[in-house]
């Protein structure tokens, strides 16, 4: 784990993850993600695949103020793909960061090696916690493939995402004013449970509600959400195997279980604010 802007890194040369408080440079980038920088595709795509760098590609966003601080990439066991592989990063407008409140983020996911398209999608990145979560169901994804004028279309993309901000922030604050009885903080965790452990649970649904800091205890939808992702995604829950072992929950690192259980978890979320308004 190496420190930058604040929060951390983790990488052992096959995939990784930084998450920073100040827009990431391209040198810190390249030692989690370096298949953002690959400057070719993987020789198993067609010549009919359009390849441009997604480095380009950011920088094509950053000209339009929109600035990476979160970068991750996939790990794979195929050594020839480690420089192909799929990579996330996460943007928002420097101007708009406040400290003590949430940011909306734009979501860009890609690959060089035939696994992903460009692919883009609204998040919510919560400063108390360091942590993204990813909007399940406020607007849709955004999938540009690897053919025709990719960055103009990535960039669109990335502005009809940010057009649906509003609705985004909405919805958060539907969840905030949404109470929670401890029955219903019950079932939502039990519901969540079962979208990481569908067979074998390593602990108690109530594990789930053991919230990290003091000001997240007021009941509401929206932190008791929140508090359920964070245990989901960090792990590190003690807990007991299928044999009886003592063990901790495993922090979830891959893009595509990260960006499901978190679209999941808004959507069970928006269901249950429905439910009780």
């Amino acid at each position: 784990m190496s420190n930058f802007g604040g929060v951390g890194m983790n990488t052992n040369g096959n995939g990784g993850k930084l998450v920073s408080m100040t827009p990431i440079t391209d040198a810190q980038m390249l030692r989690v993600a370096p298949s953002i920088f690959a400057q070719e595709a993987h020789d198993s795509r067609s010549d009919r695949y359009t390849y441009i760098p997604t480095i380009d590609i950011l920088n094509g966003l950053r000209k339009e103020g929109f600035l990476p601080f979160t970068v991750a990439q996939s790990r794979t066991r195929d050594v020839s793909k480690r420089e192909f592989t799929k990579h996330m990063i996460r943007l928002r407008r420097a101007s708009e960061m406040k400290m003590g409140e949430d940011c909306f983020e734009i979501v860009l996911v890609n690959s060089h090696d035939g696994t992903s398209s460009y692919q883009m999608m609204a998040g919510i990145f919560r400063l108390v916690c360091s942590n993204g979560l990813v909007v399940g169901d406020i607007c849709d994804d955004i999938r540009v493939h690897h053919k025709g004028n990719i960055k103009d279309d990535v960039i669109e993309a990335a502005y009809t995402i940010l057009d649906d901000s509003q609705l985004v922030l909405e919805s958060k604050q539907e969840m905030q004013g949404v109470k929670l009885l401890p029955p219903e903080r019950k079932v939502f965790a039990e519901a969540a449970m079962q979208l990481k452990y569908e067979d074998e649970k390593p602990f108690s649904a109530e594990k789930l509600l053991q919230r990290r800091r003091y000001e997240e205890g007021d009941g509401s939808l929206w932190n008791t959400f929140n508090t359920v992702q964070e245990n989901l995604i960090k792990g590190g829950i003690r807990g007991y195997s299928a044999n009886g072992n003592r063990i901790r929950s495993r922090e979830i690192k891959g893009i595509d279980q990260d960006i499901k259980l978190n679209k999941a978890l808004w959507t069970l979320a928006s269901e249950m604010a429905k439910l009780k308004v």
